[in-house]
């Protein structure tokens, strides 16, 4: 094996600069991959994508705070003093996951260019995210025109083009029809987790979709949950709201999950006194009892149980219904018209109140065979496969992050690609939470599986991730990385993407013989030439 050249350690952001360990060398790599001085070609300004900015309003082009597993704060203080469109894109959740139709950059441009009036799309970021927009949006208008940059008023004096609509299925605004087909229980006896292997027909609304894309889904509120909410208003559930009736509206359309400001709004205007008070202290984000964390529709209808809003008033006071969105764990070149979700069935105790996740347990109990359902393909982005066939693939992919490399490997299969693929999967037990073990042991016998690397954090005394395998199989990791392997990464961004990145920053310092500012600066190439990708949530 030919040894990797070692870049010169290179300290661009000084050790006592206003960061914490981990943001220091994430900028410091991130830097020296954007620039190439570490000997790579620089990224232009297209390669950038989201994280260059357009030129002409001040602004560097940097965003250090694209960090899914940084808190809010922590975010909104590295964006101080940057453009308003910059710091509305540093109050999104960073994930890219194009739920809400964009990308945390195009959404935050929309919004300050005031093409997109909805500043509640962003679902990962939920409530904090969409105050932090509404506190942002006011500045607009106080905030003077920006000064156009050059070229600007050119194209800014030229007729605006007409707005296409999205492909049927495209877009969530667009949304086609598919058939539910089935629900299997991944786990067997014992798991403490509830996941199914999800299917659907799309041949009528002939959808297709590339591997690593995601699926969208509208699903319905639980009906025994609306019911209670109706019983709590004291109205009928036939009270027409909106051209429907109040029941509906509330299956249909609007979410019950945390209650948004404009509810505890509505809820001061019908009460008084220390009530009263305490609706608009929770309408202003502020915790006057210490459980609005704990606040769903519901919830808040019962903390003021006196208040009873005219139906109308009270769903127009509620969230939109939003779609959400999976990876997608089948391939349409290995079976055409079909497609296959893995779902966590979400449920939960607040109280001696049980909680239901929206979607999850939609799917995974509420549905049934042969129903159809709005849906969409959102197209990934960054997160495919190799161009070519023949480069090695490293997936990370834990729970239900298996499922796009499920996808990955029968694409594979289907089109004969020549490449090794490398696969780490974990879980609590391995008795009874291994998925799709049959399938995944005989691609491994057949060939196509290179490799199958388990990790179970409930079978031993001491917890044991994907991350922790991942080291202790650290040479060979870093010889396919020479190798050119492209390495993916699927699952949980607050924790377990930022424990396998850690993971491989070591891997490369120890096995390529790299500093730790080296090896920062190593992973990031790799993110800037597409070799590392994420898919998280």
């Amino acid at each position: 094996m030919t040894q990797m050249p070692v870049p010169p350690k290179l300290e661009i952001i000084p050790p006592n600069a206003p960061f914490s360990e981990g943001q220091r060398l994430w900028l410091n790599g991130f830097l020296v991959g954007m620039f190439g001085l570490d000997g790579s070609t620089p990224l232009s300004p297209a390669e950038n994508g989201a994280v260059l900015a357009p030129q002409g309003d001040g602004d560097d082009g940097e965003a250090p705070w694209h960090d899914p597993a940084m808190p809010i704060g922590d975010r909104m203080k590295l964006a101080e003093g940057r453009p308003l469109r910059r710091r509305m894109m540093a109050a999104m959740a960073q994930q890219d996951c194009g739920q809400c139709g964009y990308n945390c950059a195009d959404y935050s441009d929309a919004i300050a260019k005031k093409s997109e009036a909805r500043l509640n799309l962003c679902a990962p970021g939920g409530k904090d995210t969409a105050r932090m927009l509404k506190q942002l949006y006011e500045e607009l208008d106080k905030a003077p025109a920006a000064k156009p940059a050059e070229g600007a008023a050119a194209s800014a004096a030229a007729p605006a083009k007409p707005e296409v609509k999205a492909e049927l299925g495209r877009a969530r605004e667009n949304p086609a029809e598919a058939v539910f087909l089935s629900r299997r229980l991944l786990n067997k006896q014992g798991s403490e987790k509830e996941t199914y292997h999800i299917e659907f027909d799309l041949s009528e609304s002939k959808l297709d979709y590339i591997v690593g894309d995601s699926f969208g889904v509208f699903a319905r509120n639980d009906l025994g949950l609306v019911d209670q909410i109706i019983a709590l208003l004291g109205a009928s559930h036939t009270t027409e709201v909106n051209g429907k009736t109040l029941r509906q509206a509330l299956v249909e359309d609007v979410s019950l999950s945390p209650a948004p400001d404009k509810l505890f709004e509505l809820l001061s205007f019908i009460t008084g006194g220390a009530q009263r008070e305490k609706a608009r202290a929770l309408a202003q984000g502020e915790d006057p009892d210490g459980d609005a964390t704990t606040l769903d529709v519901m919830a808040a209808l019962q903390k003021f149980s006196g208040c009873r809003p005219h139906p109308e008033a009270f769903v127009e006071a509620l969230e939109p219904l939003q779609p959400r969105l999976y990876s997608i764990s089948s391939s349409h070149n290995a079976t055409p018209g079909k497609l296959s979700l893995t779902v966590d069935s979400v449920r939960y105790v607040i109280g001696k109140r049980k909680r239901l996740g929206v979607a999850s347990t939609f799917l995974g109990e509420r549905i049934t065979e042969g129903e159809k359902l709005k849906v969409y393909v959102q197209k990934a982005h960054g997160f495919a496969l190799p161009q070519d066939p023949k480069t090695p693939i490293i997936m990370i992919g834990p729970g239900t992050g298996v499922a796009p490399f499920r996808a990955f490997l029968l694409d594979r299969k289907a089109t004969g690609a020549p490449g090794k693929n490398w696969l780490f999967f974990g879980h609590q037990r391995s008795d009874c939470d291994f998925f799709y073990r049959d399938e995944l042991n005989a691609l491994k016998t057949s060939g196509l599986l290179t490799r199958l690397s388990l990790a179970w954090s409930r079978d031993g005394e001491k917890k044991f991730y994907v991350q922790d395998r991942m080291r202790e199989l650290g040479r060979e990791v870093w010889t396919w990385l020479a190798e050119g392997a492209h390495l993916y990464i699927c699952g949980d961004a607050k924790r377990m993407a930022k424990d396998v990145e850690r993971a491989l920053v070591d891997i490369v310092a120890q096995f390529g013989a790299r500093s730790t500012d080296e090896a920062v600066s190593f992973v990031a190439d790799l993110k800037k030439k597409g070799r590392f990708q994420a898919d998280v949530y």
